[in-house]
């Protein structure tokens, strides 16, 4: 598909309830003595389908459509946005918008470069399956995943699928559309022996359609992968507590890196000089052989975006290289007071947000070392498989995240599963305690959303087997 479907897709949509040179009109009075700004229009179709214990739970489907108009003057920014859109709507937003710019006679900034990259299709997911399929697969799911195993005693699994249609004009007349498709699937269950009851889960999603996820025997890979999880938990002793040694596997556990680190690479917080990598550019923050990208270039991925909610196309930028900082991803008003180019990491969750820098793909790439030779170089210590739930601090790079799977590893061999453990540390101060980098760079499933500032947006993590020395873990044990 071309960028050129997402433009007579878009201008389908909201030609009927806004003519595109008054909708211009409104634009230019709201920006005039601005330095930049934008008109983001959206048309987003959702589901939700859920499965607990043998019945569908709820069934949610929802439309929405509006607008979001902002003028940028200096480190200021007005915004409005509508529900409604027509004229009059944009006309009362104009009024509104044009107040920080009012008086001032700054230089409208030029507008991204067009790109006709595609990195997901343009169908829209909902369409694909209708509710009775939906409804028949996951309840099929639940007598599969009770058939695998009598320790099994609850189901639960979820279907939500998106499409998000937006059309982004500028006052120079640029027009930029995108059609962002986006599915997730989860299935979690609960097992019991003894009086004892454990839960295992997994999901998977990304920006294409339901079939990538549950096609060609993918839903049963899931509940063998929630049911496997679910009986290592069965198993797990009281986690050890203390300074330790820790291996992170591939893939998910990077939501370390996302949250501990990664927002602090954010060009807002670093503008602000409220990031604890603030003024750090080109000095070492992390041992060497650490090298750190956010890619939103990359096919299908959940984080990835052809475009983003500024109009500048998705690109790949190199945060950290062999253990050096290099640069921050950036929106184009901080990108623009710090003197730099935009990233294509100006995102909003929705029209009734304004963007604002967030990542797309955060991804540590691999190193030199297989990972079973990390593990055997481990005497005493914690291998974390994979993480539940966490929380930062972005200032100062504190983080505390729960382990979802874990296991002892003594004299270099993988012992029990521990349950109840946390990982505890400062995002700057891990970078520096990286001792090992494997050469199995993974990224997740496709599940992560990440928060900030009471916005959503949808993003990728991965990373390679790490070997890190002197963590603190919180234990039962």
């Amino acid at each position: 598909m071309s960028l050129d479907t997402a433009l007579s897709v878009t201008e389908r949509l909201f030609h009927a309830t806004l003519d595109p040179d008054a909708a211009l009109r409104r634009l230019r009075e709201a920006t005039t003595g601005a330095e930049d700004g934008e008109l983001f229009l959206e048309h987003r179709e959702s589901e939700a389908v859920s499965l607990d214990d043998g019945r569908i739970r709820s069934a949610a489907y929802d439309q929405s459509r509006g607008f979001g108009l902002r003028a940028v003057s200096g480190e200021a920014a007005g915004y409005a946005h509508s529900g409604e859109i027509s004229d009059e709507a944009l006309a009362r937003a104009a009024e509104t918008v044009r107040a920080v710019s009012q008086g001032r006679s700054g230089t409208m900034e030029a507008g991204p470069r067009a790109t006709n990259a595609r990195l997901y299709d343009d169908a829209n997911p909902l369409l694909a399956m209708d509710f009775a399929e939906k409804t028949a697969l996951l309840m099929e799911l639940d007598a599969h995943a009770r058939a695998l195993d009598p320790r099994v005693v609850q189901v639960s699994a979820s279907l939500t699928g998106e499409w998000q249609a937006v059309r982004i004009l500028r006052p120079d007349g640029q027009v930029v559309a995108d059609l962002r498709p986006l599915v997730r699937f989860n299935v979690s269950l609960v097992v019991e022996k003894d009086g004892r009851r454990e839960t295992g889960s997994f999901g998977t999603g990304g920006r294409h359609g339901y079939d990538r996820v549950l096609g060609n025997g993918g839903w049963q890979r899931a509940v063998g992968e929630a049911l496997r999880q679910a009986l290592v938990n069965l198993e797990s002793v009281p986690a050890p507590a203390g300074e330790q040694e820790v291996v992170l596997g591939p893939g998910w556990p990077g939501i370390l890196l996302h949250e501990a680190i990664g927002h602090g690479l954010e060009g807002d917080f670093n503008r602000k000089k409220t990031s604890a990598f603030a003024g750090l550019v080109g000095s070492r923050i992390a041992a060497p052989g650490v090298t750190v990208v956010d890619d939103g270039t990359i096919e299908g991925r959940r984080g990835s975006i052809t475009v983003d909610d500024e109009g500048t196309p998705s690109g790949r930028t190199v945060m950290i290289e062999d253990g050096i900082l290099r640069g921050f991803i950036q929106d184009r008003q901080n990108a623009r007071l710090m003197g730099v180019a935009p990233t294509g990491n100006g995102r909003r969750q929705s029209h009734a947000h304004s963007p604002m820098p967030r990542m797309t793909n955060t991804i540590m790439l691999g190193g030199a070392h297989e990972p079973a030779e990390i593990i055997r170089s481990v005497k005493k210590g914690i291998w974390a498989v994979n993480f539940g739930g966490g929380q930062v601090d972005i200032t100062s790079g504190k983080f505390v995240f729960s382990m979802s799977e874990a296991y002892i590893i003594e004299d270099g061999r993988v012992g029990a599963p521990v349950k109840g453990a946390t990982l505890i540390g400062n995002g700057p101060d891990a970078l520096t305690k990286i001792r090992m980098i494997g050469n199995d760079s993974g990224m997740d499933p496709g599940i992560g959303t990440c928060g900030k500032n009471g916005q959503g947006v949808p993003v990728g993590v991965g990373q390679p087997t790490l070997r890190m020395g002197g963590l603190t873990i919180g234990g039962t044990g």
